[in-house]
């Protein structure tokens, strides 16, 4: 049975969990484990004063622990998808305490996320030309009744959530859509949330791949750049290939900025309710441009 509970810092910074057991000398050592938190203190000072903040605006006196602490906790939950319950016993609080903490810390950094235009607009003032736009599935437990089928994605055989993505030449993210129905097309999406409309707007292109095809209702001013598909019983010619390793080339850094926020493995499978999936989408969209930077 393990009576004591405590903290403690290595010399290289990283934070661990040490259980003390003293009840039977029969039994064997308890257990230690240290998990290093790889952030920045950029990053956790932001979590902290965001805390701070919201502490003082609501009037909120007193919490058992600190904002450094909160902020430390939340961020350990999002990066590496620690259990509520886990965390809890380490700092002597219930999950209950936890899991609130984590959701008002996730709708802080939500609030700080940019709306589609407005990162558009501030893209086009830097000298940016084009944005590149891809989907990404996150995986979610698969749910029960009317649910179940319009969570389920056939293109990947597996129940999530889809969003929407743009970042720029260098794979630096710079907006994340709401988070939809597994079984929601790209082009669905993108025709959602007016992607054209707001290209167009801030005189800007993307470049996307095949799923997007048909999503641009203007041909003569084209603002979505797309490769060619092959048809039955007709084939890419060599300059329509050429063209297809092109975008293909263009769309790498896109890549790199999924696997940035796939770093956050409370995405692996998300456990969270449906309802805060878009909050936490944009949490991790700002967390993400502040510790990645091209």
């Amino acid at each position: 049975m393990i009576e004591n509970t405590r903290n403690s810092q290595a010399p290289d910074g990283s934070w661990g969990v040490h259980a003390e057991n003293s009840t039977v000398a029969e039994r064997p050592d308890p257990l230690a484990y240290q998990c290093r938190l790889p952030l920045s203190s950029t990053t956790l000072d932001m979590v902290a004063n965001l805390v701070r903040s919201h502490l003082k605006k609501i009037g909120s006196r007193w919490r058992k622990l600190s904002p450094g602490r909160i902020a430390l906790i939340v961020l350990a939950v999002l990066r590496h998808d620690q259990r509520l319950a886990d965390m809890a016993d380490a700092y002597q609080v219930s999950a209950s305490t936890v899991r609130r903490w984590l959701l008002e810390v996730i709708h802080l950094l939500a609030t700080r996320a940019e709306r589609l235009d407005r990162a558009l607009n501030k893209l086009a003032r830097r000298g940016g030309a084009v944005v590149l736009i891809d989907g990404m599935l996150i995986p979610t437990r698969r749910r029960t009744g009317a649910d179940n089928r319009p969570n389920y994605s056939g293109k990947r055989k597996m129940h999530g959530l889809h969003v929407l993505a743009l970042t720029d030449e260098k794979g630096n993210l710079i907006w994340v859509s709401a988070a939809r129905r597994g079984r929601t097309h790209d082009v669905t999406a993108a025709r959602h949330d007016h992607i054209t409309a707001h290209l167009r707007a801030a005189g800007l292109g993307a470049i996307a791949d095949l799923g997007f095809l048909g999503l641009d209702d203007d041909p003569d001013n084209p603002v979505i750049i797309t490769g060619y598909r092959a048809a039955r019983g007709r084939r890419l010619s060599a300059a329509q290939k050429e063209a297809n390793k092109l975008v293909a080339r263009e769309r790498a850094a896109n890549e790199h900025a999924f696997g940035d926020l796939k770093n956050w493995r409370v995405l692996t499978k998300l456990r969270l309710g449906a309802r805060h999936a878009t909050a936490l989408l944009r949490a991790l969209l700002v967390l993400t441009r502040t510790e990645v930077s091209r």
